[in-house]
């Protein structure tokens, strides 16, 4: 497969560095809204991927990635918040072993993804590509992959049979 060349961080604009790092900071936007709801974060970062997507391959990539890395932490953080509210406002459910297991996993994955948007916010502002576990190579090939005319299909692909 062939894929278009990366962006050297003197090609891109100062207006594309912060962009791309903008989308590493979506992860804030609850707290800035004062809620503590975790499917506003996935609402902006999906909001600002769509505005951002046409814009180069490069800002492309990163809110990409920011978004799909987005959407396990937030499931994640919406079965916190529900199961708590089931067993604190509700009093349908105990707290179990399993509950406190979850939680603190959950809090585990959210310190994760604090720390790889950070560097990931770091380094798109410095104009450098930046791969998370698993999103990475997915966004990689998503955006910088070579496809034909129409988009659909990969360029140099073998007959499909």
């Amino acid at each position: 497969m062939e894929y278009h060349e990366l962006e050297q961080p003197s090609s891109l604009s100062k207006k594309e560095k912060e962009d791309a790092m903008g989308s590493y900071l979506m992860m804030f936007a609850a707290m800035g809204a004062g809620l503590p709801l975790p499917i506003i974060n996935l609402i902006a970062a999906i909001v600002y991927y769509f505005v951002q997507q046409k814009n180069s391959r490069f800002v492309r990539f990163h809110s990409m990635q920011s978004l799909y890395s987005q959407i396990p932490t937030t499931l994640v953080n919406a079965g916190a918040v529900f199961w708590t509210l089931q067993i604190f406002l509700f009093k349908n459910m105990e707290v179990t072993d399993m509950y406190l297991g979850y939680l603190i996993m959950g809090a585990i994955l959210n310190i994760a993804y604090f720390i790889f948007s950070i560097v990931g916010a770091v380094k798109a502002r410095k104009g450098q590509m930046y791969y998370f576990l698993f999103f990475g190579k997915l966004c990689y090939h998503a955006v910088y992959q070579i496809r034909d005319e129409e988009g659909k299909e990969p360029v140099n692909q073998p007959p499909k049979i």
